[in-house]
């Protein structure tokens, strides 16, 4: 790609729905807060070294992929450094052409050092909101819940979120490695979340075959799916999720990565755009990605 037609797409104005705040620390802040907080990292301190290190091009699995996730989570056990990376995440997305963002993250694990569920959201907040009011951006947030925990975890993380839903929180997920963790089991967070108003959005379909994706939309009651890669493999499914304008937010550079699909020439966003599904592009994880939506 020349550099004027970088820098073109570059100015385009640009929504992302999909990007996670613990996977888009810039890479001089992971080296600064490991650094604060005594958190090792198995490279130099230098910002070229930690994007290398954190940068997935061998992921086995989604579950490999997801690893990587425990240094930034490591260091984002502050107040100060969640609304420190969710600012600069706004920052960055203003340089990225991006006017609307929502940015997602499982409060849960940021309260390993003493944070609150509250404490967490709240300083994600602010940083959104500080972002937002310098860059002009306006910045969202979506509380995740996680696949691997019980039901009881996944029902507390939505009466979070509603809780919040006034201030900045604009819709429900359930994240993790879907493998052995089917997304039924929370059901009664989503009726919850669903039942207070607020969006939900699920992921599925990455890690996972197309039962992952029919449990998000017919137990879950999703009005978005995160990434939904497989659906092609039911074609019933695919018609289904079409008719009902269920948007699917699917990240093209993390797929390849964790070996969803063999290539970007597989990758099904084209075969869905064609057909005219409500499909979105977005980076995931900027950071493990080293992607912009650019």
């Amino acid at each position: 790609m020349s550099g004027e037609l970088r820098e073109v797409l570059r100015r385009l104005p640009k929504a992302e729905l999909h990007c996670h705040l613990d996977g888009s620390v810039r890479p001089a802040t992971l080296a600064e807060l490991a650094s604060e907080y005594g958190v090792m990292l198995p490279c130099s301190s230098s910002a070229d070294d930690v994007a290398k290190m954190m940068r997935v091009t061998d992921a086995a699995t989604l579950e490999d992929y997801l690893a990587r996730f425990e240094y930034t989570i490591s260091v984002m056990q502050t107040a100060e450094a969640v609304e420190r990376v969710a600012y600069e995440l706004v920052a960055d997305a203003h340089e990225d052409g991006v006017r609307y963002i929502e940015v997602r993250n499982a409060p849960l694990l940021n309260t390993r050092r003493g944070l609150s569920l509250d404490d967490v959201v709240d300083a994600t907040v602010r940083g959104l909101e500080r972002g937002e009011q310098e860059f002009g951006v306006v910045a969202r947030f979506i509380v995740c819940a996680l696949r691997n925990l019980p039901a009881a975890s996944s029902m507390e993380q939505a009466r979070l979120a509603v809780k919040h839903k006034d201030r900045g929180v604009v819709a429900f997920d359930l994240a993790g490695g879907e493998t052995g963790n089917p997304a039924k089991v929370h059901a009664a967070a989503f009726t919850y979340a669903r039942d207070h108003d607020l969006a939900v959005t699920v992921h599925a379909g990455e890690g996972h075959g197309v039962e992952s994706i029919r449990q998000a939309v017919h137990d879950c009651g999703a009005n978005r799916i995160g990434h939904g890669t497989r659906l092609f493999e039911d074609p019933s499914l695919a018609q289904y999720v079409n008719d009902r304008r269920i948007a699917l937010e699917m990240c093209p550079t993390s797929n390849v990565q964790t070996r969803a699909v063999e290539s970007y020439a597989t990758h099904p966003f084209r075969d869905y755009f064609a057909r005219g599904m409500n499909v979105t592009l977005n980076t995931d994880n900027r950071l493990m990605s080293g992607t912009t939506l650019t």
